[in-house]
């Protein structure tokens, strides 16, 4: 199976979840492949390299993951491509949030600034997902305790799904390595 990490906002490659499951994959399930494509801040851009790296290689299982943004950019792509995809903390309505981060900003593990405009406003808004027309294919892990975006409006959109709430934790997803098997089980169908 193919699984494909997707980071968020102002993250990279680099991410600790990223580098988490791959450790899970190497350790428990070697032969498994994880690719982490580093995502341009553009969203049009982003989902153009995620669409042409599933069409690429769709004579594969794959299996996607999502990160905040990361996790709205996967519920586009689950839902289009009929793929499974587990999302983590994932951004609602990102068009509506981002607007706050209008001007400069630096991705954290690069370090690269970049402006982000309201092009990027409209693109996001571009594949917004506003019904889940397969929530089987969907598991969602929230926290409460999430400082950035709040989970109440995940829950609310992803009721319908798996759906797991834990009561605290951040944005980040504390403990995130107690759920790799798990991921990796709903994502293989086992």
């Amino acid at each position: 199976m193919l699984f494909v990490y997707i980071h968020g906002f102002n993250s990279s490659p680099e991410s600790f979840k990223a580098k988490c499951f791959e450790q899970f994959l190497f350790e428990n399930h070697p032969i498994q492949q994880l690719i982490v494509p580093r995502l341009s801040d553009l969203p049009a851009r982003a989902m153009a390299t995620l669409t042409d790296l599933i069409n690429q290689r769709r004579n594969e299982n794959i299996a996607l993951i999502g990160s905040s943004l990361g996790g709205f950019y996967a519920t586009w792509l689950s839902q289009q491509y009929h793929l499974p995809a587990v999302l983590i903390n994932p951004a609602v309505n990102p068009q509506e949030l981002l607007v706050d981060f209008l001007g400069t900003n630096k991705n954290f593990h690069t370090g690269e600034e970049y402006e982000f405009t309201t092009e990027h406003i409209v693109q996001l808004d571009a594949v917004t997902t506003s019904i889940i027309n397969s929530p089987e294919l969907l598991m969602v892990l929230l926290q409460s305790g999430d400082e950035v975006l709040d989970y109440r409006l995940a829950e609310k959109k992803y009721s319908s799904t798996r759906l797991i709430v834990e009561t605290g934790g951040d944005h980040s997803f504390q403990h995130f390595g107690q759920y790799c098997e798990t991921i990796y089980l709903f994502l293989t169908g086992n």
